[in-house]
């Protein structure tokens, strides 16, 4: 029988397999498809200091090999999260789960992971420097060494849990951002958050999502993030959640070889709520073709 289970930074997982923040919500949907426990974890709806509702409409567009998305961050907020969500959520995912952190000033990511790193249910705390900085005249922090090492280490000054920081690929050199990150304490990077992207709709002749550019992601962007999780995992010594177009149980295994400890499914998501069950459950045959016996042993064979 094939050993799936990995550890993430000190957090045991039962298999490699993470739905991505913003295509899993808090779980609630997907529980009805099937239990979700089979996870290994998922990382839950991105969560900012206040409540946002996000971007106009249309914020969501197919195109080839993937979508375009500028949802905005829409969400209910740290509060509610902590009251409403996380305690429902209790009745129906039994792991630690990833919190997804998102914000708009050092001090916001600092007060937001402050209050989920108290949290329980929470494992790890992933946050998402791909956000605008508006006191840095509006370019993510994620784009800067200084300004992703600044963020880190206001949050790992008021956490004990294991801090990733996610990455945003549209960046001349990531190597040199998830290596600030990590010589300012954190404990994992994940990698990559969506690409920049905008489709036009020819016959209105105007773009197709209201904010004209949004995060383009889905199967296209495979390859990317299997050069960038390859890239990051061969500088740095912390461990890598690979994310961006996986689909397959062979997507799982590929991204692991670059140096991934665990994988994160997003777009698919989207497309089939059962992706990640399917991933899952094909992962042992997949493995068994390839003569891989515990899936740990092949992060970073490459």
């Amino acid at each position: 029988m094939v050993d799936l289970s990995v550890n993430l930074a000190g957090l045991p997982l039962d298999n490699p397999v993470v739905p991505a923040s913003g295509t899993f919500g808090f779980g609630k949907e997907f529980k009805d498809f099937y239990d979700i426990n089979i996870l290994g974890s998922f990382s839950f709806k991105g969560t900012t200091k206040d409540a946002r509702f996000g971007n106009p409409t249309p914020r969501i567009a197919e195109c080839k090999g993937g979508m375009i998305n500028a949802v905005g961050l829409q969400n209910p907020g740290v509060q509610h999260v902590i009251e409403h969500e996380l305690p429902e959520m209790q009745a129906y995912f039994h792991k630690p789960v990833i919190a997804n952190v998102s914000g708009f000033a050092v001090e916001d990511y600092a007060y937001t992971c402050a209050l989920l790193d108290k949290q329980e249910q929470v494992g790890i705390l992933e946050v998402n420097v791909s956000c605008p900085n508006v006191h840095g005249g509006g370019m993510s922090f994620g784009t800067s060494p200084a300004a992703a090492a600044e963020v880190t280490r206001a949050v790992k000054a008021v956490t004990t849990k294991p801090v990733f920081i996610k990455l945003s690929p549209n960046v001349t050199d990531i190597v040199a951002i998830a290596k600030a990150c990590e010589d300012a304490g954190a404990d994992g990077i994940c990698l990559i958050n969506t690409l920049l992207g905008m489709r036009i709709d020819i016959k209105r002749r105007c773009p197709v999502i209201a904010n004209t550019m949004g995060g383009f992601s889905g199967d296209a962007v495979f390859p990317l993030a299997v050069r960038m999780v390859y890239q990051v995992a061969k500088a740095c010594h912390i461990p890598v959640m690979g994310c961006g177009g996986v689909s397959t149980a062979a997507d799982v295994i590929e991204m692991m070889m670059a140096g991934a400890t665990a994988v994160q499914v997003g777009a698919a998501n989207l497309v089939n709520p059962y992706a990640c069950k399917e991933i899952i459950e094909a992962l042992p045959a997949e493995c068994e073709k390839l003569g891989i016996e515990k899936i740990s042993d092949i992060i970073g064979v490459v």
